[in-house]
């Protein structure tokens, strides 16, 4: 095993893996973000997500993913970029069943002229297979998502965070506009119990997208009822 920067301890084919990982963001990034804080991020992703990882192999691919993530948010931030189009946060407990629906509808709905991010305070390890099976009945595909950790350059990026039952556990930072939406939980409901919880998110970010002066585009599906 070797250890490279971050904490947990990795094989050289998870460290080779990383190290491209590195590479790739190091030229996506350029003329932003030197290779310390490139490598810096990957690292830190790795180890936000290994702990709840069932395969190891896609691991470095998703910390690849979190990491970019986490790098825009920082130089929108810190006004490296313009900004340009106003960014939505959706927490919830896992990062698995609500958050990811929700952001499925945001950005079939607002396409690029949102930028869309979700997190847990308790990341599970996979998304709800009844929350992707509804959102597919809509057209969605929130398959390849995955459940990872709110990261503070994230939160304080974001203009609008919308909050869905991790309660005294969401960050709160001043000066960023927070919602609560009170929504059933479906971890461990089936797709009849499920769709009910995906109408009202949909009706929600419809109402947010519109609130934002985005002129919402129908989603997939969305006129399909069950």
């Amino acid at each position: 095993m070797t250890q490279d920067a971050g904490t947990t301890p990795r094989s050289i084919d998870l460290s080779l893996a990383l190290r491209e990982a590195a590479d790739r963001l190091e030229s996506e990034f350029d003329g932003t973000y030197g290779r310390d804080t490139v490598e810096r991020f990957v690292a830190s992703s790795y180890d936000q997500l290994v702990d709840g990882a069932r395969v190891l192999t896609y691991v470095p691919l998703l910390a690849e993913r979190f990491a970019r993530e986490r790098l825009h948010a920082l130089s929108r931030l810190e006004g490296r970029h313009a900004a340009g189009v106003p960014a939505v946060l959706f927490l919830c407990v896992h990062n698995a069943g609500r958050s990811q629906m929700a952001i499925g509808f945001l950005q079939a709905m607002a396409d690029d002229r949102v930028v869309a991010w979700s997190g847990g305070s308790e990341p599970g390890s996979a998304v709800n297979p009844a929350a992707v099976a509804a959102m597919a009945e809509r057209g969605i595909d929130i398959a390849r998502e995955f459940p990872k950790p709110w990261t503070d350059e994230v939160v304080r990026a974001a203009d609008v965070v919308v909050t869905m039952g991790c309660g005294d556990t969401c960050p709160v930072f001043p000066g960023t506009r927070y919602v609560d939406w009170e929504l059933d939980d479906p971890a461990g409901q089936g797709i009849e119990d499920v769709r009910p919880i995906r109408d009202e998110i949909e009706r929600r970010v419809g109402a947010l997208v519109a609130e934002l002066g985005v002129e919402p585009t129908q989603a997939p599906g969305a006129t399909t009822r069950e």
